[in-house]
């Protein structure tokens, strides 16, 4: 930090993210039998002495004599604000630490609790400026010092106009009696802090609002820590992401928006220019027309298995990796199909909708046990092969195909094409993704070649089956059941009808799109896919990215790391190469893997280099986008 910029913050609600009276407060009214009512209080007149529409000194009063605390309660406070720092000044303390001299801590708390708190990040006790309590012989708070100026209106700005600090002065908080430090002329700027709390009459006043101490640093041009804020990373989350995904979202810093529902591709391309990572289900279309306003795009996450919703050949070329869940929901999926093979091998179905009607058909006519029949996995990729080993266990003879070579799972045994396997069994069920190519894959010309009284599931994707030819063969008996999960047009929302022809269709199973929707997968789905968006954003790890070269990268480590994300051509890795070497650049680890149509290098480097080695990375021939981590 250049010595003439000194930096005055706040500690309720900026330094930590609580109130510390509002905390000590649970601490000592514990066993009080009005315990929420006196906290309420607290609380409320807390937030009136922060947004100026109550006088300080009588807000500090009232909230003490509610309180009726004792030292040993605040020797209890401090070990619980310990944990209450506020998440991006405990990402910065090397910062703090390092500039400990230019930082003052001006609050209307209490040094009692404050300066514990403050020197575990290097502020040395000179510069904490707070109120004093005072204690009778048995160690209870009977008052707080009233000469000191902290404890009066104004108070803050008379300590700043006692130090007669030089240079530049910053003030960072949360509060109104902050603002008024800046208001009475002794400061250049004041950034309203907002990563725990905002009161719109502060930031208001506000000359910057800061989401984070990031933010701070990051327009001062004083990072140290982090390349760029992640308050600036707006993230989009579309049709109802599990809120433990949205959650580690916003732990991250990012500035997350929700939407319950997909868009359309006119308002997804509007919506998505100022944003970094967007977060889909399958219901959304990620098109080329989309993409080529997305201009700030980092990352798609699929918060589902497929991703044949997304133009993932352009997301490639514009450098955007995409990331997707292959295994959270498989389980989900997969006892959803045991159990449609079961229901519609009995006739569950419409014997219920019967029961349903007052129709009493008691029956064994068509009504089948699913061991010892043939079951025919078409896609057996992680889906398929579970399913293999659950009906197997439950006594079905499995055969499988795909047109890649698996190995076979148990008992189950491969067949050489779709056409073998449609005439060998006698319930087929589909697992195949949702490339281009597999549109229509079960036509007419397929559904006859299947056995007559067999059954279809389809829990893959909408277009693989050709729903008329499927519909038509349930009509005439050649199929006797089907369980759809997934159609070619389904509704956006839950508020939109559904259509279809395939509506009342005798043995039929309908569901709307919900294979994997089980609060277990859906948890599973919102944690596995953040991170991976995360861990590609905070280290440049690509693993299980769906289009971009995998890579498992080390731990940076007192290194810069550079991100260089170019079209797969000759030369270029030379290019990079003789770019560091140019500028005296100190490699201390480079990593490479290609595939057919990009390059991705990444590059650790020593901290000390010129900034002009950036400018010329990004201006090596067939780059698509660089980035730097620190």
């Amino acid at each position: 930090m250049a010595s003439n910029k000194k930096f005055i913050i706040d500690f309720d609600s900026t330094f930590t993210q609580v109130e510390a009276l509002d905390v000590l407060g649970e601490i000592s009214l514990k066993n009080d039998p009005n315990k929420a009512e006196k906290l309420q209080a607290i609380k409320d007149i807390t937030d009136k002495g922060m947004d100026g529409s109550l006088n300080f000194r009588q807000s500090l009063e009232q909230r003490l004599e509610i309180l009726e605390a004792s030292k040993a309660q605040i020797e209890a406070l401090v070990e619980t604000l310990k944990s209450k720092v506020s998440k991006s000044f405990k990402r910065n303390k090397e910062f703090l630490e390092e500039n400990a001299g230019d930082i003052i801590i001006i609050s209307n708390g209490f040094r009692d609790f404050i300066s514990p708190i403050v020197e575990e990040y290097g502020i040395k006790p000179e510069n904490v400026f707070a109120n004093d309590f005072i204690y009778d012989a048995s160690g209870k708070i009977i008052d707080f010092n009233r000469e000191n100026v902290l404890s009066k209106n104004g108070g803050k700005s008379e300590t700043i106009k006692r130090l007669n600090l030089e240079g530049d002065i910053y003030v960072i908080g949360d509060g109104y009696t902050d603002y008024e430090i800046k208001a009475s002329g002794l400061a250049n700027k004041f950034y309203a802090f907002t990563e725990n709390v905002a009161r719109s009459k502060v930031t208001a006043k506000a000359d910057h609002i800061a989401p984070s101490l990031d933010e701070i640093l990051y327009v001062n041009k004083m990072n140290k820590k982090f390349s760029y804020p992640k308050s600036r990373i707006n993230v989009l989350l579309l049709e109802n992401i599990h809120p433990v995904g949205v959650e580690l979202m916003k732990q991250e810093g990012y500035n997350v928006e929700e939407i319950s529902s997909a868009l359309s591709e006119e308002e997804l391309a509007e919506k998505i220019k100022n944003v970094s990572i967007l977060g889909i289900r399958s219901k959304t279309n990620v098109t080329k027309k989309v993409l080529e306003n997305a201009n700030r795009l980092i990352s798609i996450g699929a918060f589902c298995i497929g991703t044949n919703q997304i133009d993932l050949d352009t997301c490639t070329k514009k450098g955007i990796a995409v990331f997707n869940a292959p295994f959270s929901n498989t389980r989900s999926v997969v006892e959803m199909a045991i159990a449609e093979i079961i229901f519609l091998m009995r006739n569950f179905h419409d014997k219920s909708l019967g029961m349903h009607q007052g129709k009493w058909d008691k029956s064994a006519t068509g009504s089948y046990e699913i061991r010892g029949k043939k079951l025919g996995i078409i896609g057996y990729g992680n889906i398929g092969a579970q399913l293999s080993v659950l009906a197997e266990n439950m006594g079905m003879d499995v055969y499988y195909y795909d047109v890649i070579e698996k190995l076979a799972l148990g008992n189950a045994t491969k067949l050489e094409s779709l056409e073998e396997l449609l005439l060998t069994c006698d319930v087929i069920s589909l697992h195949v993704d949702g490339r281009k190519e597999n549109k229509n894959l079960i036509d007419a010309t397929k559904i006859v070649l299947m056995k007559k009284g067999s059954y279809l599931l389809n829990l893959s994707r909408g277009h693989v089956v050709d729903i008329k030819a499927l519909k038509d063969a349930l009509d005439s008996g050649h199929i006797a059941g089907a369980a759809v999960d997934v159609f070619p047009e389904e509704p956006k929302n839950n508020s939109e009808p559904f259509v279809s022809e395939i509506i009342g269709t005798r043995n039929t199973i309908l569901t709307p799109h919900i294979g994997g929707s089980t609060s277990e997968a859906q948890v599973n789905i919102a944690k596995f896919v953040p991170g991976k968006i995360m861990e590609y954003i905070n280290t440049g790890n690509t693993y299980n990215s769906v289009n971009f070269p995998n890579i498992q990268l080390p731990f940076l480590k007192d290194a810069h790391r550079l991100i260089h994300i170019h079209q797969n051509e000759p030369g270029v890795m030379a290019k990079i190469n003789q770019c560091l070497a140019k500028h005296e650049i100190n490699i201390v680890g480079q990593y490479l893997k290609t595939n057919e149509d990009i390059g991705y290098v990444i590059t650790d480097i020593d901290k000390a280099y010129s900034p002009e080695v950036i400018d010329a990375m990004k201006n090596i021939p067939g780059t698509i986008r660089f980035r730097v981590l620190y």
